[in-house]
Order: C-alpha cells, then structure tokens, then sequence
C-alpha cells in the first residue's frame, strides 16, 4: 500500500461519516463510539467473511449449491419455455453475435425458485436460527432492541418489506430511530432471490471470484453501517424490547411455505421486469433528449449516466476507487440510486473491459449492493404502511434520510472492502 492510498481510504472513512452529519435531528447527541464500533465491526467481518478459511470454505460449498440451483431452474425453466430459457437447445443455428441469454426465461425463474426454497428453510427454522444469532451481536454492539436487530438482519436473506413482517405487532410502539433503522438496512442489502439472479447476471464479468460470496458479504456488512447512519441521523436511546407477543408465525406448513413463496418469488419477477422495461426505455428516451439538447450547447455525449456521475463522483472517490476510474463507478451508482440496483448491475456487466480494474469493480459490486433508489422509498412507506398505518406520517418523515443512509451505507461497505 502507498502513502496516497492510504491517505485516500483515511480521507474516504472522515468523508462517509461528514456527509451524514448535516442529516441528524441533533448533532450534538451523535455517538462516536458507535460509528467506531460500526467500522471496526464492518472490517472484523470482512476479514471473516473473506480471510478465514473456513467460513471461505462455506461459501464454495454455498457457491456449488447456486450452481446446482441454476441447473434445477433451468430444467423446471426449459420444461416451461423449452429452448428459450436454455440458449444451448435453440433449434436455430447460432451466428456467434450478439447476446443469447435471455433475461425473461433464464434469469427471472430463479427468483421463483429461490424464493421458494428461501420461504420453506424459514418454515424449517434454518433461516431463523442464522439470522437470530447475528441480530444478537449488533443489539449488544449498538445497544438496539431485538425487535429490530431482528427486523434489520433479517434483511439479509428477505426482502425489504417482508423483513418488517417479522416484527410486525412491534411497529406501533417503535420509536423513529428505530423506524429508520429498518429501512436504512432494508434499503442497504438486496435479498437472498435478487442475490441468485445476479450471480447469474455478473457471472461473465466477474469470472475469477465466489459472487455469492461477496453478495451475501455485502448485506452482512452493510447491516452495521446502516444502524450506524440511522443512529447519527437520528441519535435516541429509546429501545423497544420484546415483551409477550410473539414474533408472527409466516407459514402454516411446508406446503403453505412452497407455495407462497413461490407466489412471492413470480410477484418479483414480474415487478423486476416490468420495472426494468419501463425504466431502460424511459432512460434511453431521456438519452435521447439529452444527447438533441448537448448538441446545441457543445457536448455530444450528454446523457443521464454522465449527469449522474458528476453528481456522484465525490462519494465514489471516497470509496478508495482511483480517480481515472471514479467517473465510470460513478455513473453506475447514480443509475443504482436513480433507477435500481439491476440497472445498474446490467450496466456492470456489460461495462467496457479496462474501464474499472478488477479491485474497482469489487468495490462497485459492494457498493451496487442494495435497494437505495427512489422506488425503493415508496415501496418502504407504502409496504410498513400496510402493517402500521398509524406510522404512515413517521415513515414518510425519515424516508430521505433513510435513502442517504442505505446509499451511504453501501458505499461504506465498498469502501472496507477495497482495503483487503
């Protein structure tokens, strides 16, 4: 490491925690020894997620299960929609151009199926169990309620309004901080069927890592970072316990599990696609309008994503990627924040090789890693809404902060992770 790099990655910590401190209700309440703990939490599981060897170990035994998985899909996919899911049965005669993966039939379907499968290791009380015992070290570390250690960490294998589910005759009774929480951790991971979909999305990009590895390290380690910007945001030490009511049961049965969340799993589906049809088309509209507008003023290649990258290229620098590659990592953040995670993560992995180095597109993956975009915050409000109506007012209160604080937190977690 040179003395610039480490001045960056210095610079980048100050710079990440700075920018949230003009968004807290009381400056003068901030926790230190929480943001310090957070960090020193962040880098201590980054160093467990991807250094001991046998948590390494897991993850290859994890990684060949997503593997077995794609080959399930796809023969539950092909039976379905034949050679369509399945580009090597096509009956027509490949012409070696152009790109033969179909999104529609053979990275959607995963979605279902690991939705399926996530619903049913919940019924089973694996997934409980997992994400109980790391609820319990960021209660103790943050001093927050198991209510919400729970609601937060569960967030890393479901999804961002099914997480509240979980805590849900607890929603009344939290306080704003706690609220905020929620959706800060919501918002800064992706869940465990996003996560099955993009490894088969990356996979041409990133041919020499474990990305489910990195995937599921980015939600763990996003998670104590979130609860650190919720807390300088809105530092309390109100605490919502949990007392006799109990954690609401989420299926009746295995069957009920299956099916359900396989019912969930063509929900997304359906939603991913419609939302990336509508998006890409209205992006490249925009595009348009804005490369017609740059030629009256000089500047041919205006679009969207150059806007975006100029507006976000201080944080990305603050994330230790070097400045001849800031703007390019830029541009795909503000894509993620402006439209979603998968746009972005498409963009990723159709980038131009020898734009990012292989260290900057690790740290753009982590950084990629969550639901922060505006869409995201209606879903959030409307979504806890539902479960407690009477916190519509609050949710809607701390919504911005909570999109500042999961992309912020996002951007921490790319940042720990481009130190190693």
């Amino acid at each position: 490491m040179n003395i610039s790099f480490i001045l960056q990655i210095i610079i980048g910590f100050i710079g990440l925690v700075l920018i949230a401190i003009p968004f807290s209700q009381n400056r003068s309440a901030i926790n230190f020894r929480h943001i310090a703990a957070a960090i020193i939490l962040q880098i201590i599981l980054a160093i467990a997620l991807l250094k001991i060897p046998f948590i390494v170990q897991i993850f290859a035994y994890l990684s060949d299960g997503v593997t077995a998985l794609q080959s399930a899909t796809q023969e539950g996919a092909e039976f379905v929609f034949g050679y369509l899911s399945n580009a090597s049965n096509s009956p027509f005669q490949n012409s070696g151009t152009g790109n033969a993966m179909i999104f529609a039939f053979q990275i959607l379907p995963l979605i279902i199926v690991i939705s399926s499968l996530s619903a049913l290791l919940w019924f089973w009380n694996i997934l409980p169990l997992i994400i109980r015992a790391i609820s319990k070290i960021f209660e103790k570390l943050f001093n927050i309620g198991g209510p919400i250690g729970l609601g937060a960490t569960a967030n890393i294998i479901m999804g961002q309004v099914e997480a509240p589910l979980l805590v849900r005759p607890y929603l009344s009774r939290m306080s704003e901080k706690e609220l905020l929480i929620l959706m800060t951790a919501g918002m800064s991971t992706v869940s465990g069927s996003i996560m099955i979909a993009l490894v088969s999305m990356l996979a041409p990009q990133f041919p020499d890592i474990n990305l489910i590895q990195h995937l599921v390290s980015a939600s763990i380690l996003s998670i104590p970072a979130a609860i650190m910007y919720a807390n300088i945001m809105i530092p309390s030490s109100d605490v919502t316990n949990f007392d006799g009511k109990s954690v609401p049961k989420v299926y009746e049965s295995s069957m009920d599990a299956i099916t359900r969340g396989t019912r969930d799993g063509l929900d997304i589906c359906l939603n991913v696609g419609a939302i990336l049809i509508a998006f890409i088309a209205l992006v490249s509209l925009l595009n348009s309008l804005l490369e017609i507008f740059g030629g009256f003023i000089g500047l041919s290649n205006l679009s969207l994503q150059l806007i975006l990258g100029y507006i976000f290229f201080p944080i990305v620098w603050l994330m230790g990627v070097p400045l001849s590659e800031t703007l390019a990592a830029a541009e795909l953040l503000g894509l993620k924040t402006a439209l979603n995670e998968f746009v972005a993560y498409g963009a990723l992995a159709n980038i131009e090789p020898g734009t990012l180095s292989d260290r900057s597109k690790l740290i753009t993956l982590y950084a990629l890693c969550g639901f922060a975009n505006f869409s995201s915050v209606g879903i959030l409000v409307s979504g806890i809404s539902a479960m407690a109506p009477e916190r519509k007012n609050d949710l809607i209160k701390v919504s911005l902060k909570a999109l500042v604080g999961a992309t912020l937190a996002s951007c921490m977690t790319g940042l720990v992770i481009g130190i190693f």
